[in-house]
């Protein structure tokens, strides 16, 4: 099906785990400044029409591999869908650098279109879900996205609201960044993140969840400049002039560490973002903001230990029932 400059392409050639559970569909996007774009909507056959809907959007480094959490959503009446953005996932293609953008708006065209696909579906309340800095832009896409007036309300799993740098880092880092990625875009930096939280997922380590290593290493991709930079300006102006409108419910963990290698600890911690930005910025990203500390879990609060993420999923799913009732 053509739409204006968007393809929509049914994938059946994916490496994917999940295509038992789920279908897939590419959407065909206006080529970038590295050429062909694409981003791959996800929709769980377990759904049916006219059901309240959540659109689940994975991290950096990420891509969707999380079929217990769209159980969690059919059970409790909700049809599940998930995006995996440009150069994310089933997205990225060869050509392109993985997880790379100029600014995070690039991305608010796939989630338009994925609003646009689940509202042909259901003309009941959209959800939208984000994890880390899926949960940056959804929280901006909130705040100008095309078609925000679809959303009904906003989840956001650890948002990336701040850099984990120092004060002197935080100074420093955006001059440096624009003045290299000026000469060199693709310049980037190896190794940023400590591999220990992906060791503490994958059931090959100490986890227990099996992904692909390709779209989700565990030394993760590198973190490029001028990735950095779009960041960090998605940031500042959530800091400074958000103003969502729709309740949201923020979940963070109870403690950040910066581990150095596995520990029971680092199973029952934040070890990507510190928790406290969360606290301090959350509060004042909109009207109606709850924040929700869950004790002992994970980054990715839904790949917690299983005591862990159940009484996430009690407290999501109390929130939405306050808003939504059955």
């Amino acid at each position: 099906m053509v739409a204006g400059s968007n393809v929509y392409v049914h994938n059946n050639s994916l490496k994917s785990m999940l295509t038992d559970e789920f279908n897939f569909l590419t959407f065909v996007l206006p080529d970038d400044y590295e050429g062909k774009v694409t981003a791959s909507f996800i929709s769980a056959k377990a759904n049916h029409s006219q059901r309240k809907s959540i659109l689940f959007i994975h991290g950096w480094s990420d891509y969707f591999f999380h079929p217990h959490v769209a159980h969690q959503f059919d059970i409790h009446g909700y049809d599940f869908y998930a995006l995996e953005l440009r150069k994310f996932g089933n997205s990225l293609l060869s050509h392109q650098h993985p997880n790379y953008c100029r600014s995070v708006e690039e991305y608010f065209k796939e989630i338009s279109l994925a609003l646009r696909e689940i509202r042909k579906n259901s003309k009941q309340p959209i959800v939208l879900l984000g994890h880390s800095t899926g949960g940056l832009i959804t929280g901006l896409y909130m705040n100008s996205g095309a078609e925000r007036g679809l959303v009904s309300a906003l989840i956001l799993n650890s948002p990336f609201l701040e850099m984990k740098i120092s004060r002197f880092s935080s100074f420093v880092m955006p001059f440096v960044t624009r003045m290299i990625a000026s000469i060199l875009p693709y310049s980037k930096i190896e190794n940023t993140v400590s591999p220990v939280y992906n060791q503490s997922l994958h059931k090959d380590y100490f986890g227990e969840w099996d992904f692909n290593r390709d779209w989700k290493p565990i030394n993760h991709f590198p973190t490029y400049f001028a990735w950095l930079i779009a960041v960090s300006g998605a940031q500042a102006k959530l800091k400074k002039h958000s103003a969502i409108k729709v309740p949201t419910l923020i979940l963070h963990s109870s403690k950040s560490i910066n581990p150095k290698k596995m520990s029971e600890e680092a199973q029952r911690s934040d070890c990507v973002l510190n928790v406290e930005h969360i606290r301090q910025i959350g509060p004042k990203l909109g009207q109606a903001i709850t924040l929700i500390e869950i004790k002992d879990a994970l980054h990715d609060i839904f790949l917690s230990k299983v005591e862990v993420r159940n009484h996430a999923f009690e407290e999501m799913f109390g929130w939405l029932e306050k808003r939504f009732g059955e």
